[in-house]
């Protein structure tokens, strides 16, 4: 069962990529748990928390937004705003642009999607194996003792393991602007976490955070390649 969940944090998955040393895009990976990661990456945030998902496309963008429309009925009804799909044009510019059109896209029109506004993100990429609905959990509860009142467009939270920063990543509104602009190539928004205070939380109790970037890296967590995968 999904774990209540903060209002009005969104979801977001960074699918794009290409996966050219996988020999293909990650997203369409067999995840751990049955499926591909990119369904994996979205069921994560959803019994997480988030009861509201987008997720970013781009190399094979039809192939990546079939897989995740299969996911839209829900049991609200048909296709809808829960679950949504942008594709970005620039996705071979790296992860960066990813984050760009997303943001943009909730930017301009997560409000009226979602029936109420969109005060934060919480941002995952889809090559990230054994992270745990448990993991989403942790960053969107509240303040330890509970002795402030979270305004979450004003959050910035970053996943820690063993003291090392990775993802998910909240960015709350506010740094929506800053995060935009600054956010090229493989970046992301490592320069507004450099530039504003923000809370690491303590995760690898939960979850290693590791990525996979190679066959070999996809061969120690039990993945084939995007090419044995296709035999």
């Amino acid at each position: 069962m999904p774990l209540s969940s903060p209002p009005r944090v969104r979801g977001l998955v960074l699918a794009a990529g290409a996966g050219r040393r996988m020999g293909g895009p990650k997203a369409l990976l067999p995840a751990p748990g049955g499926g591909t990661l990119v369904e994996a990456a979205i069921r994560l945030l959803r019994e997480g928390g988030c009861d509201t998902v987008t997720v970013v496309v781009g190399a094979q963008a039809a192939e990546v937004r079939a897989v995740v429309e299969r996911l839209q009925p829900t049991a609200a009804g048909a296709a809808g705003p829960d679950l949504e799909v942008v594709e970005c044009p620039e996705w071979d510019e790296g992860m960066g642009a990813s984050l760009r059109a997303g943001l943009r896209h909730l930017r301009h029109h997560a409000d009226a999607a979602a029936g109420a506004p969109v005060e934060a993100v919480l941002v995952t990429l889809v090559d990230l194996p054994d992270l745990t609905p448990a993991v989403v959990h942790r960053l969107l509860a509240p303040p330890a003792g509970g002795h402030r009142e979270v305004t979450w467009r004003r959050e910035l939270r970053r996943a820690a393991y063993d003291g090392a920063p990775g993802h998910p990543a909240l960015i709350g509104r506010d740094f929506w602007d800053a995060t935009i602009e600054s956010a090229v190539g493989d970046r992301g928004a490592r320069e507004v976490y450099r530039t504003h205070p923000h809370q690491l939380v303590e995760c690898g109790d939960l979850a290693t955070g590791r990525d996979v970037d190679t066959r070999e890296e996809a061969g120690s967590w039990g993945l084939p390649s995007a090419e044995r995968s296709r035999e």
